[in-house]
């Protein structure tokens, strides 16, 4: 009998563990932290038949493969897998391989920022083309499960570690939004972590490459039928921006004579210039599927953005505060703050080893003061230093989540009528939060206070 160990008891792990004891197969989950949750975990796996183990991570004698869920490639079991010579795949890799005939086609992105949203933006518009979808991945449902279920399509949003344990998957199309330095303690490297994001166009149907951003064209240059999207006017093979139109010039009978509209500047929400890359990223894929352009119109429409992404707050004594506490790198920070003119910026997190100091540099001439807290506040008042050394800085010590109502009252005092107090950290929160939504949560909790006392 075939015997699968499953790295880690989260979502991805249990929802593996779950699929492969339904189909008769033996299963070792390892896991080294017997918390409350992964107890209650555990006895559930166990009623299933699923074997649990707690304390110290070694391969079970005997497995063929290990099932890693976000694992990374330098991890001691990882290693004692490829020693012993068992192959290693993710969660998203084995729903591909047990997917069933007249499996729903795969519509797969990636990117650096921007991949929930599009994934939601493209499950809108699927939705309003009337076939049954589902976003799945990186986000919402786990694809093991999602593959057995009679959808039409499958939006699927893949990170960089589900691409780097994936090896066969080949979905209808595949879109990179971007390509920024991001968790390079993970990968070890810029290069290996951009490898990583290119693997979703091996055996992709339709390659789609934000035409704006250098690594995304890079990676897709091996592709000669490739279509970009972009903020410009589109050539034939992109889709793009003509005028306030969101127009296809891929997806139609003669992209060197002709093109169609799909949406206006005002269909999507918020506007920003990142966003409607988004817009054009999920339009994009759903044409190469042949959805009508009026569906993507409505879609884009019907689209709710999620929480922490731009998120207009409150307006305090003329000045507005945008919770963009999503903005865990520095490239999605640079995305928020290219959006307003007038900026005091709340910044700090964990940088995960990336560079902030060109983000700096573009943006310091928006900049009128900077709140910095976390970890890795002090690179980023090195970068303010040497790139934007006339605007003020404000630097806040303390690492307990109450902070956060000394760093809305000090860019209050930073703040003039017109200006934008933006929480757009370029860091991770968790050495101060439990994740990036508590922490646009007690900067909107700060600005409320700071209205009601104003």
């Amino acid at each position: 009998m075939t015997l699968t160990c499953v790295a880690g008891l989260g979502v991805s792990g249990r929802a593996v563990a779950r699929v492969l004891a339904e189909r008769g197969e033996r299963v070792v989950v390892v896991e080294s932290t017997p918390g409350e949750r992964q107890l209650a975990a555990a006895a559930e796996l166990s009623g299933r038949g699923v074997e649990v183990r707690f304390g110290p991570l070694e391969l079970p004698d005997g497995a063929t493969r290990l099932v890693s869920t976000g694992w990374a490639p330098h991890h001691p079991l990882i290693a004692a897998a490829g020693a012993a010579g068992v192959e290693v795949m993710g969660e998203v890799e084995l729903a591909w391989r047990l997917r069933p005939a007249q499996a729903a086609p795969w519509l797969a992105l990636t990117g650096t920022n921007g991949k929930t949203t599009v994934v939601r933006m493209l499950t809108a518009i699927l939705l309003a083309a009337g076939r049954k979808a589902v976003a799945v991945g990186n986000v919402g449902v786990p694809v093991i499960e999602a593959v057995r279920e009679p959808y039409d399509v499958l939006a699927v949003e893949l990170s960089s570690f589900q691409l780097h344990w994936s090896s066969t998957l080949a979905p209808h199309a595949a879109a990179v939004l971007n390509v920024a330095p991001d968790h390079l303690d993970w990968h070890g490297s810029m290069a290996e972590y951009a490898a990583a994001k290119g693997r979703i166009f091996e055996r992709a149907g339709t390659v789609i490459h934000n035409a704006d951003d250098p690594e995304a064209v890079r990676l897709a240059a091996p592709y000669p039928r490739a279509v970009g999207f972009t903020l410009r006017s589109p050539r034939a093979g992109q889709v793009g921006v003509v005028e306030d139109l969101l127009v296809d010039r891929a997806f139609v009978a003669d992209p060197a004579e002709t093109a169609e509209e799909l949406a206006t500047l005002a269909d999507v929400r918020p506007l920003a210039p990142h966003n409607v890359a988004n817009a054009l990223a999920a339009a994009a894929l759903a044409r190469s599927l042949d959805v009508p352009a009026e569906a993507v119109r409505q879609g884009l429409r019907d689209f709710v953005p999620d929480p922490h992404r731009m998120a207009h707050v409150d307006r305090v004594g003329e000045v507005d505060y945008v919770d963009d506490s999503k903005a865990t790198n520095p490239h999605a920070a640079a995305a928020a703050l290219s959006s307003y003119p007038s900026i005091v910026w709340v910044a700090g997190g964990q940088l995960k080893g990336a560079d902030v100091d060109e983000v700096v540099r573009m943006a310091a001439g928006r900049l009128r003061g900077a709140v910095l807290l976390g970890v890795d506040r002090g690179r980023i008042a090195e970068a303010l230093a040497r790139h934007a050394p006339n605007v003020p800085v404000v630097d806040i010590s303390g690492q307990d989540t109450g902070v956060m109502d000394r760093v809305v009252t000090e860019a209050s005092r930073l703040a003039s009528p017109g200006d934008t107090v933006l929480l757009s950290p370029a860091g991770a929160s968790l050495d101060m939060f439990a994740n990036y939504p508590a922490r646009g949560e007690a900067f909107a909790r700060a600005v409320h206070a700071l209205k009601a006392a104003t």
